[in-house]
């Protein structure tokens, strides 16, 4: 079992930044895939970025790109999403997932944490 904690959302206004972080626990594994997906109110999950734990071989949605980074601390067991230049577009309860895939599709993924709201005002 592995146990995933977020954290580090809020409000901001847009063009702001805020860095999310998602601390792990339980079973670990060097090959365990993090990713963060979003959900916003009415909307189907989607996967925002992934990172492969062992080695840091990262992948982002196209509509983060160059906004959004994703890196992790193995040594913290913790992945963390940095998101700059935020767009009300961006609200969303935001998901941090763990499993050994190397995927973007939500349902492959094994283990979820709770999730932590994000609102851009504009």
């Amino acid at each position: 079992q592995v146990q995933l904690v977020e954290s580090g959302g809020g409000l901001v206004q847009a063009g702001g930044s805020l860095r999310l972080s998602c601390a792990a626990s339980g079973r670990s594994s060097s090959g365990t895939i993090v990713g963060w997906f979003r959900q916003a109110p009415g909307k189907e999950r989607e996967f925002v970025a992934l990172i492969r734990r062992s080695g840091g071989s990262t992948f982002c949605a196209d509509s983060v790109k160059g906004r959004f980074t994703i890196s992790r601390d193995n040594a913290r067991v913790t992945a963390y999403l940095q998101m700059n230049s935020l767009k009300p577009k961006d609200t969303a309860v935001y998901y941090c997932a763990a499993d050994g895939l190397f995927t973007t599709t939500p349902s492959l993924y094994d283990y979820w944490g709770q999730g932590t709201q994000v609102t851009v005002s504009s």
